[in-house]
């Protein structure tokens, strides 16, 4: 199989759009949401802003932060929070006003610090991704386990799963009062999840730390927000996804197969027609690094997922 290197028109910069999940909520929707595509927000409380995460480039990131500005006429961004480290959610944090107090979970600061994708995306996908005119900005407060911050009289709580589950550092959005959850990558809707940097039981454990919540809306990392029967739907997809990887891993291991010619052989069902499906590779990895109590070597695992898919990894960027 092999990914096209052309560009989805669907997918396009100005497909991008606001929209309203509650009065003064507002979910930055991306399509198509596949590599580096991620959807972000804004909350906003008399005459203040918070925004969910920035965008991988500057020109997405700007298209964002106008959007924001039209929808609030104007209002000053006050906070911002990065739910993880990943650069489709962090690389725009440099357009972001000066005065902007950016917060995220001392692990992901930490992450973003020594990420060299930022300089350069390598070439594991096609076309390779061009950020633009974007500079490294790291939190200014490091979360550990959770805080509430207040947007004028609106309370937004920042909270960790309490391990590792999309990565080491994820926070989420929650907005009690209005039962909204901004869930960063701890969710993507219709599309393959991905958690090589992170715990494959650790983001099956964080599923149900979500659902207790009992949100109304979910604005996932990727793909579109959630309303009604479709939380507990999307959710229910990522359990049997999650318990298929652990259940292929260690199947794979059994037999002394490596995560590659794992995924192979691998039957991925009801999963088969996600996007992004080749980070069912990826995400083997993972099972076979914790299992086997060695370093995550990231490298080898692009590489791999790369040779899976038969050529470079398809991203609209």
């Amino acid at each position: 199989m092999s990914a096209s290197a052309r560009r989805d028109p669907a997918a396009a910069p100005d497909t991008a759009r606001l929209v309203e999940v509650r009065p003064g909520t507002q979910a930055w929707v991306q399509p198509d949401g596949s590599w580096w595509i991620n959807n972000a927000g804004a909350v906003v409380g008399d005459g203040a802003v918070l925004v969910v995460d920035t965008c991988a480039t500057a020109e997405r990131t700007s298209r964002f932060l106008s959007a924001v500005d039209r929808a609030t006429d104007g209002a000053p961004v006050r906070l911002a929070v990065n739910t993880h480290q990943h650069g489709d959610h962090t690389y725009g944090n440099s357009l972001l006003p000066t005065a902007t107090v950016l917060l995220g979970h001392e692990a992901m600061r930490e992450g973003l610090r020594v990420d060299p994708v930022i300089d350069g995306c390598p070439p594991f996908w096609a076309p390779v991704p061009d950020w633009g005119p974007v500079q490294r900005r790291l939190p200014d407060v490091a979360v550990t386990a959770a805080t509430t911050v207040h947007v004028g009289g609106r309370a937004v709580q920042l909270r960790h799963p309490g391990g590792p589950a999309h990565t080491t550092g994820d926070l989420i959005a929650w907005l009690p009062d209005e039962r909204v959850l901004f869930a960063g990558d701890l969710v993507f809707a219709g599309l393959t999840p991905l958690v090589f940097m992170g715990s494959v039981p650790g983001a099956l454990a964080a599923v149900d730390w979500l659902a207790a919540l009992d949100p109304e809306v979910v604005v996932p990392g990727h793909g579109p927000v959630l309303t009604g029967g479709d939380v507990d739907r999307v959710l229910d997809e990522h359990r049997r996804y999650y318990r298929l990887v652990l259940a292929l891993g260690e199947q794979g291991l059994a037999a002394g197969r490596t995560p590659l010619e794992t995924a192979r052989d691998a039957d991925l069902g009801e999963f088969g027609a996600w996007a992004d499906a080749e980070r069912l590779v990826l995400n083997l990895h993972r099972v076979y690094a914790d299992r086997g109590g060695r370093a995550f070597d990231l490298m080898a695992a692009l590489g791999d997922a790369v040779a899976w898919l038969g050529g470079p990894m398809a991203t609209s960027v």
